[in-house]
């Protein structure tokens, strides 16, 4: 049975070592991931330059590419078949929340669901300096949750996000089924200056809190739980249909669609400029009495 193994941090982290030393004892366990580190890449798939594949061992492997980009190539060029189970970290940091929006760990086990593989995602809390990592906790459960996997399967089209809390593994109080949580960040632009006096930024910010109901994933780790969230392709939101149907005839006809209620009191309309194209705002005229 093969097991691919891949991740966002790059070939060299230790946290994709020791997820792949712990599922060797489920199977076949194949290494393909980033050459370098591609935390925050997202789903991208790597379009504007060739990929090339270099072999660093028996079953291991590292791409020039994205963690989507390793999937595809280790799925279809690597091992030409289909892995019984694609497993993504151990990933250096928690994926809670909007997280999974930009994670490359997360998204790697997308890519995997899209193929039709079962897939994982594993994160490892670590302390705020990001120093000091142990991995071996998340390791034990990453492949607990595999075992179960194989076992049982997936519901259609679903991987599973995983996170677990800082904290030796007998002292974890188990295991909790969540939702994602949602996040509020301070001052999220940082503003620098070089020495030649040019500004520059980092996306960066200090967390405020944590939204959302219980049962949230950033609320289990916070109680010493692993955090083991459902997450599906299908991102449609359902229960707006109905309400964005009625918009179908207004939309067609372009009837409706005058100013909102807000530019109407404040006495200002709208029209196209044709100088350029834009819009830019017209005060009313008055009415004649």
């Amino acid at each position: 049975m093969d097991i691919l193994v891949t991740n966002d941090d790059g070939i060299d982290s230790p946290g994709i070592h020791a997820l792949a030393a712990s599922l060797r004892r489920l199977g076949d366990v194949w290494v393909v991931a980033p050459d370098r580190e591609r935390t925050a890449v997202g789903h991208a798939l790597t379009l504007h330059k060739p990929l090339r594949i270099n072999r660093l061992g028996p079953r291991v492997f590292s791409i020039n590419g994205t963690p989507s980009d390793c999937v595809n190539l280790a799925v279809k060029k690597i091992l030409r078949r289909m892995p019984a189970l694609i497993v993504s970290g151990i990933n250096r940091g928690v994926n809670l929340g909007d997280d999974v929006t930009y994670s490359g760990t997360v998204s790697a086990a997308l890519e995997g669901t899209i193929l039709g593989v079962p897939s994982i995602a594993v994160s490892q809390e670590g302390r705020r300096d990001g120093r000091n990592f142990q991995f071996g906790a998340a390791a034990f459960y990453a492949r607990r949750m595999a075992k179960a996997v194989l076992r049982l399967g997936l519901p259609a089209e679903t991987l599973l996000n995983v996170n677990v809390p800082d904290r030796p593994r007998r002292s974890i109080a188990g295991v909790k089924v969540t939702c994602l949580s949602r996040r509020r960040f301070e001052d999220p632009i940082v503003e620098k200056v070089d020495p030649h006096g040019r500004k520059y930024y980092w996306i960066a910010g200090t967390r405020v809190s944590w939204e959302r109901r219980k049962d949230a994933d950033h609320d289990a780790l916070r109680r010493g739980l692993v955090s083991v969230t459902p997450i599906h392709l299908d991102i449609t939101h359902y229960d707006a249909l109905a309400q964005l149907r009625q918009w179908e005839p207004m939309l067609k006809s372009g009837r409706g669609l005058g100013p909102s209620p807000s530019l109407r009191k404040s006495g200002v309309s709208r029209r196209p400029s044709a100088a350029d194209g834009r819009t830019r705002p017209r005060k009313r005229a008055a009415s004649k009495p």
